[in-house]
C-alpha cells in the first residue's frame, strides 16, 4: 500500500473513558513519544465537554455522529454534532488529504483485555493484527463489518480502527491497563514506520480473529411506551458468563440469571464467543453482549 503520512490518535470520544483521555494528554505533553520519522502523528481529545464533566456524552453519543448525512447536515446543532464537524475539519484541514489512519482509544467495563476493532477485512489491518497478536498474546482482534454505517469516528478513513481496553470502570484509571495500552500504541506506530521504510516486521502468517454475528439484548418484559420502550430488564448476565469475553459459549450453557434465580440458557446451534459482556454504557442501547465466531486466516 502507499505511504502512511498522517496518523490521528483520538481519546475521550466518550468523556468518562479515562485511559484514552490521559494517554492523549500525555502524548500532547510529550509529542516525541509518538513522533516517527516517516509520518506525522496528531493527538486529539474528542468530546471536550464530556471529558470536563466526566460523562460519556452531553446530549448524544459523539461516536455515532460521524455519518456522512450528519456531518453534512447544518441543521444539527447538538454539542456532539457540532464537535463531530470540528473533528472532521481537524482531521482534514482545507486543501489537505484526510488522515491516513485514525486510532480511536476507548475503554470498557467488559473484560476485553487489549482489543482492536476493525470495520472490515482490510489486508493492511489484518497484517497489523497478526503482528500485534504475535508479539502480545493479550491482543485480540474483533471485526464488525456492519459498523461503517454506524457513524463511528473510525469509519471516516479506510484504516480507522478502535483500541478497546478493559475491564475498567467508567471514570477510573487502571495503571496496568494504561501502561499496556501505551505500549500497544508504540508498537502500532513502530509498525507503521517499518512499513513506510519497506521493513515490514516479521509476523505469523495466520491471524486468529473474532467476527461479529449478532447483538443480544437482556431478557425484558413486554415492551411499553415512555422512557423504556424496550420493556424492563428481567435478568442479569449469568455469573458463569460474566468476565468471560472471547471465551466459548456452547449451546445449553447459561447466559442470563433471572431475579428469581432461574437460569436462561444459550439456545444457539453452535459455539459462539461473546464480547462486550455486560458493558455498562450499553444498557441504554439495549445490548447485553455481542456474539462472534472465531476464525483463522492466512494474511
Amino acid at each position: 500500500m502507499s505511504q502512511i503520512e498522517r496518523v490521528a490518535i483520538v481519546g475521550g470520544n466518550h468523556g468518562n473513558e479515562l485511559t484514552g483521555v490521559y494517554l492523549v494528554k500525555k502524548f500532547q505533553q510529550y509529542p516525541n513519544l509518538i513522533n516517527r520519522g516517516s509520518f506525522k502523528t496528531l493527538a486529539l481529545l474528542g468530546n471536550l465537554k464530556a471529558i470536563e464533566e466526566g460523562k460519556r456524552y452531553i446530549e448524544k453519543d459523539l461516536n455515532r455522529c460521524f455519518t456522512n448525512q450528519s456531518l453534512q447536515n447544518t441543521q444539527l446543532s447538538s454539542y456532539e454534532d457540532t464537535r463531530a464537524k470540528e473533528i472532521q475539519q481537524i482531521l482534514q484541514p482545507q486543501n489537505q488529504p484526510f488522515v491516513d489512519v485514525i486510532i480511536d482509544l476507548h475503554s470498557t467495563t467488559a473484560n476485553m483485555g487489549l482489543s482492536l476493532i476493525f470495520c472490515d477485512m482490510h489486508p493492511f489491518l489484518l497484517r497489523l493484527g497478526a503482528y500485534l497478536t504475535s508479539i502480545n498474546p493479550m491482543v485480540k482482534i474483533f471485526i464488525n463489518q456492519q459498523s461503517r454505517e454506524g457513524g463511528f469516528l473510525r469509519s471516516l478513513c479506510e484504516l480507522g480502527f478502535v483500541i478497546e481496553v478493559g475491564a475498567v470502570a467508567q471514570n477510573i484509571l487502571n495503571a496496568e491497563l494504561f501502561q499496556q495500552t501505551e505500549q500497544l500504541m508504540y508498537a502500532i506506530l513502530d509498525y507503521f514506520e517499518g512499513c513506510n521504510q519497506g521493513n515490514i516486521p516479521q509476523t505469523n502468517s495466520t491471524l486468529t480473529f473474532y467476527q461479529y454475528i449478532e447483538t443480544i439484548d437482556y431478557p425484558r418484559s413486554d415492551a411499553y411506551g415512555g422512557l423504556r420502550p424496550r420493556g424492563e430488564i428481567q435478568a442479569m448476565i449469568h455469573p458463569q458468563l460474566q468476565f468471560r469475553d472471547y471465551e466459548p459459549l456452547n449451546p445449553g450453557e447459561p447466559m442470563f440469571l433471572t431475579f428469581a434465580g432461574k437460569d436462561i440458557f444459550y439456545e444457539g446451534t453452535s459455539t459462539v464467543y461473546p464480547v462486550f459482556i455486560n458493558e455498562a454504557a450499553y444498557y441504554e442501547k439495549g445490548i447485553a453482549m455481542y456474539l462472534s465466531q472465531k476464525h483463522q486466516e492466512v494474511v
